[in-house]
Order: C-alpha cells, then sequence, then structure tokens
C-alpha cells in the first residue's frame, strides 16, 4: 500500500518557490539600491571635466553663434568648460551623427537648428533623428531675412518676385547647403511665388553671407543672428522676414506675406539634445539650467535684441516640435522634388 506524503514532501516545491522569489526580490532590490546609489554618484559628479558642445555648422552662423552664446552662461552653471566644436559639412549630417553616436554620459551635446528636420527627410541618416537622440529643450526661434546684394534692384519682396519673373533663372540664391533649412525656405518661397531662382549650396552661413556680401550670389533666407549686422550695417538688402509677424530687432522689414507673398510663413529654430541613453539625472539637470537661462531677464533681453524669442521647454514638448517639424518639411522636399546633390 502507498505511503500517504509527508507533510514536508507536499510543501517542498512551495518552499522552493519562495526561496527563488526571495532570492529574486533581493537582486532586484540591491541592483535597484545599486542603480540609485550610481545616480546619486552621477548627479554629484556630473560634470567634472569639460563638455562638448558639438555644433554641425562651420562658425559664423546662426547655430554657431547660438551656441556660443549658450555656452558661456552653460560653463558658469555647470563649473567647467562648455566647448563649442564645429563639425559642418553634409548639411549638419555629419556633426549630428558624431553627436548621435558619442558616448552618452552628457559631456557630448549638440545644437542643432531647422536643418536637422529637413535632413531627416533628405538623407537616409545612420542615425535615428527622432528616436535615436534624447531631446533636451528648444532654445529658441526666430525668422529669417530675405536679403539682398545692393545691387539688386528690388525693395520688396512684390519687385523681388517680378524681377524673378521678368528674367527667369538670371537670380541665384545662396544656402547653408542641399536640404539645409535656408534652401528649403527658399524652395518653399520658390514655390508658392511660382519663380525660377537658381539654388547655390555652401557648407554653413558664414561662407554663403560672405558670398553675397561679395556679390557672387545675388539673395539668401539668411539666419537673423548672423544676417542682421549685415543688413544694419548696408552690406546687405534687407528687404523682409520669413516669420508670421515683424522682428522687434528689425520692425521696418514687413513679413514676407505682407510684402508680396500672402500665406508664406517659415520659423528658424535652435534647440539642444544628446546622445539616445542619457542618465535620467544629466539630461534632468541640462534641461534645467537651460530653462533657467533661457527665462532670465537679462538672456530674454539679449536674445529679443537679435530677433529671437527664448523659449526653454520640457524634453518631451521638443520632442513632439521636432516630430511635427520632420513631417512639415518632408512635405516640402517632395513637392519641390529635391535631392542630395542638387
Amino acid at each position: 500500500m502507498r505511503e500517504k506524503d509527508s507533510p514536508r514532501d507536499a510543501t517542498s516545491p512551495l518552499i522552493a518557490v519562495v526561496s527563488v522569489l526571495r532570492a529574486a526580490a533581493i537582486v532586484a532590490s540591491t541592483t535597484l539600491a545599486g542603480l540609485i546609489i550610481t545616480q546619486s554618484a552621477i548627479a554629484q559628479n556630473y560634470p567634472n571635466r569639460p563638455i562638448r558642445l558639438v555644433v554641425p555648422f562651420p562658425p559664423g552662423g546662426g547655430t554657431d553663434i547660438m551656441a556660443r552664446v549658450m555656452a558661456q552662461k552653460l560653463s558658469e552653471a555647470f563649473g567647467q568648460s562648455v566647448v563649442v566644436d564645429n563639425r559642418g559639412g553634409g548639411g549638419g549630417t555629419i556633426g549630428a551623427e558624431i553627436a548621435a553616436k558619442s558616448t552618452a554620459d552628457g559631456y557630448t551635446m549638440t545644437m542643432v537648428s531647422g536643418s536637422y528636420a529637413v535632413n531627416a527627410g533628405l538623407y537616409k541618416l545612420p542615425y535615428d533623428p527622432l528616436n535615436g537622440i534624447d531631446t533636451v529643450s528648444l532654445v529658441g526661434t526666430s525668422p529669417f531675412i530675405v536679403a539682398l546684394h545692393p545691387s539688386v534692384p528690388a525693395k520688396s519682396v512684390k519687385e523681388l518676385i517680378g524681377l524673378a519673373k521678368a528674367k527667369p533663372g538670371s537670380l541665384n540664391y545662396a544656402s547653408t547647403g542641399t536640404g539645409g533649412i535656408t534652401h528649403m525656405a527658399t524652395e518653399l518661397f520658390r514655390l508658392m511665388a511660382n519663380v525660377n531662382i537658381v539654388h547655390v549650396p555652401y557648407k554653413g552661413t558664414g561662407p554663403a553671407l560672405n558670398d553675397v556680401i561679395g556679390g557672387q550670389v545675388q539673395m539668401i533666407f539668411g539666419a537673423i543672428l548672423a544676417t542682421l549686422p549685415h543688413t544694419k550695417s548696408g552690406r546687405l538688402k534687407g528687404i523682409a522676414v520669413s516669420g508670421s509677424k515683424r522682428s522687434n530687432a528689425a520692425p521696418e522689414m514687413p513679413t514676407v506675406a505682407e510684402s508680396g507673398l500672402p500665406g508664406y510663413e517659415v520659423t528658424l529654430w535652435y534647440g539642444v539634445w544628446g546622445p539616445k541613453g542619457l542618465p535620467k539625472v544629466v539630461l534632468t539637470r541640462w534641461n534645467a539650467e537651460l530653462v533657467r537661462i533661457l527665462q532670465s531677464e537679462d538672456m530674454k533681453a539679449r536674445l529679443a535684441a537679435e530677433g529671437l524669442d527664448a523659449v526653454g521647454n520640457t524634453p518631451e514638448q521638443f520632442r513632439a516640435y521636432l516630430k511635427q517639424e520632420i513631417a512639415k518639411w518632408a512635405k516640402v522636399i517632395k513637392d519641390a522634388n529635391v535631392k542630395v546633390g542638387s
């Protein structure tokens, strides 16, 4: 006759399960404690060496100027040097790739502009421009200035359109590179005005502005930060701004819409992001410092004088804005049939 199972035999599997669960709980709690200690250590020690802020354009452009303004304030906030590292080329894709593929420790960050959203629809990128990065904050927004060489006989957008229609292909415009935001802003203008103007790409705003000033190229939709000093000095002739409203920095310039092309509006923006996987404490610290700096009265006034509206928002808000911009410019790229190398 079969013997009855002893109480010990009946409960052995249960005891084993409980033991495993207890061990798992100990491991989990230990891991969590380790993560908390690690995050705390990072928070206390960060930063303990200089930080690189990659700018994917040559010196002299709007992104470079904005980055240097912010780098100075961030250096003060962090107690460590924030060094601008210009990595131009590929319409901004080279510098962005360097930043995206850097170690996600907060010591390599990047400042990008509207061209970054354009590149997402133009190139087959070796990184995910939306989900392969950690967005930090939108920094500021501004219009472009429609700037002409003084020899161009047009004083308004309406006259410029008339000149382009009277002499198709005789006017050429500079951009920061094929697919750059200045290229796309001008292509949208070309499509809406139904004119034939010739694209001349450069590697950044600085070189493009130099040739417009020199008369080798007739016009540019230039970032207000880099272009306004030249229109104020008379080296270039500013006839309009691209935003939905006049700029406080140049109130005498009408918008493109009110000056001859109703419905036209393009806003240039600047933002900061880091490689995917930034420690939460580092991401939070960067966002807090940027927002604090941008919401200070002196920075608001300084940027306003240059024609920019300071922003400073959450990583989630910047990500949502970036997603919207990527979709917008993908449509323009398709409608204008823009190809790399065009």
